[in-house]
């Protein structure tokens, strides 16, 4: 909103300084300050009116050090995350861009999915909570969506380059480096000098006219992304400020490549593909940045609030989200590594179980506990080294996920 009114000061009035919200990243900075502010500041008052509704979580004894003195610690902390992001981005961002849309649209989406959750197990003292069907029909259900309007939406396109032969330069100076902007099902593959990759070519079999069937491989794609990383933040969010700081450091990369992708001359100097109003995304990813690092105030250990399946089911649907809209995706299992290995670990622990129970009539374990955070809270390491040391790894792949950029 705030983007529109000094627009309307420059266009009308000349007003001093009202131009400098045309400009993405002064958007961006401010849209991170505010979430910063409205997260720390006001997510004292948030979790002060749920601890007096008694909205607390009730911990399940794993038999895990300093577990029980965490039950009664109030739990859907993930609205102060939601807030803290959604107000900022209305305040700032260009509502009519479509990448801000379906971001919205992801937030709300997910936020009432993990509400239902949150509500069913305080309020309803269910344990279980929202049903997984319902769970991963509300995650499917995303990523139909989400898949149908980047493919189908005329505003989604992207910019190839062109052959330097076909490239020209104006008599102004200004070189003509990428091509028309049009619809396209390609994506980027990491460490590949000739780095995209087709969805639609998976249908060549289909004969002449494949192209046009595309969209089932892209949406079908964009479905299992959603629901795998949804499902790796929710599994990840078990201990004090991990799910919370391992995110962020996501998300900030996340912005980097937001922000390169829709800049023309970034994306003629870094070799990557130009996805035109994607930018736009940048003001959106650093106010949810905000919102995380502010909830970690609150959240490292000892924790005062938890961010319940609120918070871990949006955190995950939103990085999957951005990932895909700039082509990103196939960055994931690196970017969100520990995502990837907390869900691993768990279908292994399961998985492995089941098959040597059949095999030997005794179920048998990989891991201690799983996810992989609880094994290491079983061989008595302090909850806040793993923390720590997970985060440290995270920073780590973001720094590799960062260098692909160049490294080909």
């Amino acid at each position: 909103m705030l983007y529109y009114f000094f627009q309307y000061l420059e266009s009308q009035f000349s007003f001093p300084g009202a131009s400098v919200f045309q400009f993405i990243t002064f958007r961006a900075a401010t849209a991170f300050i505010l979430s910063l502010l409205i997260s720390s500041i006001y997510g004292k008052r948030i979790i002060n009116f749920l601890r007096k509704k008694q909205v607390g979580e009730t911990v399940r004894d794993l038999g895990l050090d300093g577990q029980q003195q965490k039950s009664g610690t109030p739990t859907m902390g993930g609205i102060i995350i939601l807030l803290a992001t959604l107000i900022p981005v209305i305040l700032l961002a260009r509502l009519e861009n479509i990448y801000i849309i379906i971001l919205l649209i992801t937030t709300v989406w997910m936020g009432l999915i993990g509400f239902l959750d949150d509500y069913i197990k305080v309020f309803k003292k269910d344990k279980a909570g929202l049903k997984g069907k319902f769970k991963v029909l509300g995650q499917v259900g995303l990523g139909i969506i989400v898949g149908s309007m980047l493919y189908f939406n005329e505003n989604v396109t992207i910019k190839e380059q062109l052959p330097v032969e076909q490239q020209i330069t104006q008599d102004n100076g200004r070189k003509i480096v990428f091509g028309e902007a049009h619809k396209s099902t390609k994506t980027t593959i990491p460490f590949f000098k000739n780095n995209e990759l087709d969805y639609s070519k998976a249908l060549t079999f289909l004969g002449e006219g494949f192209e046009k069937y595309g969209w089932l491989v892209f949406i079908g794609i964009t479905v299992f992304i959603v629901t795998g990383v949804s499902n790796g933040a929710n599994l990840t969010d078990g201990i004090d400020g991990l799910a919370a700081g391992s995110s962020a450091i996501m998300v900030v990369t996340l912005a980097v490549f937001a922000w390169v992708s829709g800049n023309i001359v970034f994306a003629d100097y870094l070799d990557v593909m130009y996805i035109p109003n994607s930018g736009e995304m940048t003001v959106f990813i650093l106010a949810f940045a905000g919102a995380l690092i502010g909830f970690l105030w609150y959240n490292t250990y000892p924790a005062q609030v938890f961010m319940g399946d609120t918070g871990s089911l949006t955190i995950g649907g939103i990085i999957a989200v951005i990932a895909i809209a700039i082509r990103k995706e196939l960055l994931l299992p690196i970017l969100a590594g520990i995502f990837v290995v907390e869900n691993l670990s768990v279908i292994l622990q399961v998985s492995w179980f089941k098959y040597t129970r059949k095999k030997f009539g005794e179920g048998r374990r990989i891991f201690k506990m799983s996810p992989l955070h609880h094994h290491y809270q079983k061989l008595n390491y302090h909850e806040s080294k793993i923390v720590v040391r997970f985060w440290i790894v995270g920073i780590l792949l973001a720094v590799l996920t960062i260098v692909t950029l160049k490294l080909r």
